[in-house]
């Protein structure tokens, strides 16, 4: 199966990116003070409120409001990039080249961190996420948000600015994990990696070294764990950063409804990147930390391999 990146392109990948935060930049500076303002009529000082609001039932199932943001949200990433993509060329349109920079970047960034041997198995798990988080974190800097009712409820309030959904995300980030860990490094590298022996037995005399085993098995639960502990870190991390955000620019549009709060929506469009991106890397991480084990000794013998195959 071909990426529709490994084709050779006359553009620049850098250069579609470029021109598309231009415009982001020109059209941010021409919404954002309407947006603040509107925005401002629903806060008050209020804020945010902790727990998203039911909207409607689907028979038992509570329907909320950051579920249908989600949703829409969701429905719109898929839309753009089809409509970006459509049939992938060998000449890229500038769009597919964006979409195409957007996947190479990513790409670029986690393959040494995941290791080359699984990078692009792991490509469209990081890349989804990276995606669908950096837009559910945009969605609170939208017009309307706060303002909508339906029934009574709030209709629009972020994904990731409930707690239901970040620890939905860090779930399914945690399941990922497991699986590519199983599949490409195997239940037995898992096992030793966590509660072996660390210690090299031809540097320590043996008095010390057999001791060790009993020290790095201990070493090992805590490890445990904080493998389990990890779901709730990015979670919670997601999900304060967000929410703060968002009570933030609601307080500061109490305050003064026009001018005011236009700064700190520029801040959230750089929290929202830089937390999309950490969650991303820290995924990345979790693989590359069982998985890429072997590339490095792999690169050290393969120039040994190739000099001894020339004799």
């Amino acid at each position: 199966m071909r990426y529709a990146f490994d084709y050779v392109t006359p553009f620049k990948p850098f250069l579609p990116v470029q021109h598309m935060m231009s415009r982001v930049y020109k059209l941010a500076l021409f919404f954002l003070s309407p947006a603040a303002a509107t925005t401002a009529f629903a806060s008050g000082a209020r804020g945010v409120s902790p727990s998203a609001e039911t909207v409607f039932l689907l028979g038992p199932i509570p329907i909320t409001n950051s579920m249908v943001t989600s949703w829409v949200i969701a429905a719109l990433i898929v839309i753009v990039i089809k409509l970006a993509i459509k049939k992938p060329q060998l000449v890229p349109t500038r769009a597919q080249a964006m979409v195409e920079s957007m996947v190479q970047g990513i790409l670029d960034l986690t393959a040494p961190i995941v290791g080359n041997k699984v990078a692009k198995h792991t490509l469209p798990l990081l890349i989804t996420l990276f995606t669908y988080i950096l837009f559910q974190n945009w969605s609170g800097l939208l017009p309307g948000v706060g303002t909508v009712y339906y029934r009574g409820h709030t209709l629009i309030r972020p994904g990731n600015a409930d707690m239901n959904g970040t620890i939905a995300l860090a779930l399914v980030a945690f399941i990922g994990w497991f699986y590519f860990v199983l599949r490409y490094a195997g239940l037995g590298i898992l096992i030793k990696d966590i509660f072996g022996n660390k210690a090299d037995k031809k540097d320590i005399p043996a008095v010390i070294y057999y001791p060790l085993f009993g020290v790095f098995f201990a070493v090992g639960l805590i490890e445990v764990i904080s493998i389990l502990f990890r779901p709730v870190s990015l979670s919670f991390r997601l999900f304060g950063n967000v929410f703060g955000g968002e009570n933030l620019i609601h307080a500061m549009s109490g305050i003064m409804k026009w001018g005011l709060p236009v700064p700190f929506y520029f801040l959230e469009l750089l929290i929202g990147f830089v937390q999309a991106l950490v969650f991303t890397l820290l995924v990345s991480v979790y693989i590359g930390l069982i998985c890429n084990h072997g590339d490095e000794s792999h690169n050290e013998h393969a120039p040994a391999t190739r000099k001894a195959s020339s004799h």
